[in-house]
């Protein structure tokens, strides 16, 4: 009898062991998904919002250096459109604060949004320092990735960069019909001929030769040729549904995952590592946008300048290269800080060069 005791509390002592490992896992694996902190003004809820047609969700990244620039994508997009937009911004930890007063304390406390605060231990072991353009690396720059984990709950979203700024009605691109079996649209480098001048005098690269090392045979096995067009992934339209059931997000970590071991592309070579793997995964199986909603290339000289009437036809223009707007030199400043909203806690200012007096 004293033996069956003694089995009897090393058996429950297992047990209660098994289930501390269990409820550590748990805990372990929710630690690593991005995490909702609010919901702020809303007047339309985020499940009415997922059933009301005229809804156009739309989610951006705000990072404490680049606040102003989110603010005024914001700003742009409300300013010119009389549907509904739905927010979802997404942040770090500890800029939600500086997120949540930008919005309230300026013009913008009356849009619709929801804050995100995403979890960069996602990227763990999947992205590594890269002195080249460090800025590209910043755990926001794979958001995109991550659709699934921001508790998005309309059926499909537009995914905007910081430094962009929307000229046309966001609701005509959130209309765009999506091709069966089609994750998502993007606007290809090669299909604007209007862009063609620009790209061949700052030697921008418009097929995947310029974004994956064809040396490795990991990318000689993809099979695609490397003159094939490319995109940039810093504007495109979702189908959540599609995107989940493909599984994107998985296929887009295999490949974070097996650049991180075997160097297939690098930000020097492919001007950011956020990009090849969208290259990768959507090749042959995107629906491609109108080229007019994404008119891109413009932060990558300070010196090569689009035509005045071309921006004006312009729906949405991109400052995507280290020349910001919102720092000098840069070109077409205007055309951006026409929807610049200053900083209520004065954190985030423009760069601008000194007037002569």
């Amino acid at each position: 009898m004293a033996l069956l005791r003694k089995i009897n509390r090393v058996l429950l002592v297992l047990l209660v062991l098994m289930a501390c490992f269990l409820l550590h896992s748990t805990l372990l694996r929710a630690s690593t998904r991005p995490t909702l902190t609010e919901n702020r003004k809303s007047a339309v809820s985020p499940v009415r919002a997922s059933e009301a047609d005229d809804v156009v969700p739309v989610v951006i990244c705000a990072s404490e250096e680049r606040m102003g620039a989110s603010m005024a994508t914001i700003n742009s997009i409300i300013s010119n459109t009389d549907a509904s937009v739905f927010f979802y911004i997404v942040t770090l930890r500890d800029a939600v604060k500086l997120t949540r007063r930008y919005i309230e304390k300026t013009k913008l406390k009356g849009i619709h949004y929801k804050i995100v605060e995403f979890n960069p231990m996602v990227l763990k072991g999947k992205v590594k320092p890269d002195s080249s353009r460090p800025d590209l690396l910043h755990p926001l720059n794979f958001v995109r990735f991550y659709l699934p984990l921001l508790d998005i709950t309309h059926k499909r979203v537009i995914y905007l960069d910081d430094d962009v700024i929307v000229q046309g009605d966001i609701r005509t691109l959130f209309n765009i019909k999506l091709k069966p079996g089609h994750a998502a649209a993007f606007a290809t480098d090669c299909d604007l001929p209007s862009t063609h001048e620009m790209v061949r005098s700052i030697g921008m690269q418009t097929t995947y030769m310029g974004f994956l090392d064809y040396r490795k045979q990991e990318v000689k096995d993809l099979r695609i040729n490397p003159n094939d067009c490319s995109f940039n992934p810093g504007v495109f339209v979702a189908d959540m549904k599609e995107w989940k059931k493909q599984k994107i997000t998985k296929q887009l970590e295999k490949w974070m995952e097996e650049n991180f071991k075997q160097n297939i592309y690098s930000s020097a070579m492919a001007g950011g590592v956020a990009t090849p793997p969208m290259l990768i995964v959507f090749h042959d199986k995107y629906t491609i946008l109108d080229p007019l909603w994404h008119v891109r290339h413009l932060g990558w000289s300070p010196d090569a300048h689009y035509a005045e009437n071309f921006l004006q036809e312009a729906h949405l223009l991109h400052w995507n290269g280290p020349f910001k707007p919102w720092n000098y030199p840069a070109v077409h400043l205007d055309w951006w800080e026409r929807w610049f909203i200053p900083d209520p806690s004065g954190r985030f200012s423009l760069a601008r060069p000194e007037k002569d007096s």
